[in-house]
């Protein structure tokens, strides 16, 4: 019975982090234009900014206490149906496959580097409101 409560609330949290993927990307889509897969990228950095902010803040020494459910509903899947890297995958091949070579590297370089300096800085500012 656990493990069901635990699937039906990844499942919740899944859906909440698609729903917001979908708005977030259309709506920068919409304004910015879709030559520049610009959604995804702002998604994935948010997506590892939160994901490093809340297990800052709910691990270990943090200074909210949830439960492994519930930790697992946000990280798993509010945020993991949240952040896209299988689009990622996907648009930066079709970049590569029409010959968008620039875009291609500068999405592959701009995801990597901001969404493991956004992850960082979210443990980081965890940690701060941790030693409050």
């Amino acid at each position: 019975m656990e493990q069901i409560k635990t699937y039906l609330m990844v499942m919740l949290g899944g859906t909440v982090g698609v729903a917001a993927r979908m708005w977030m990307s259309s709506a920068l889509g919409a304004i910015f234009g879709l030559a520049f897969p610009i959604g995804t990228l702002v998604v994935n950095v948010l997506g590892c900014f939160l994901i490093g902010v809340f297990t800052g803040l709910t691990g270990h020494g943090g200074v909210w206490q949830v439960t492994p459910h519930m930790q697992q509903a946000i990280t798993i899947g509010a945020l993991g149906g949240y952040t896209t890297f299988s689009s990622f995958s996907l648009q930066t091949i079709n970049l590569l496959s029409t010959g968008h070579f620039l875009y291609a590297t500068l999405n592959v370089v701009l995801s990597v580097i901001l969404c493991l300096l956004a992850c960082w800085l979210g443990l980081i500012l965890a940690g701060f409101a941790n030693a409050r």
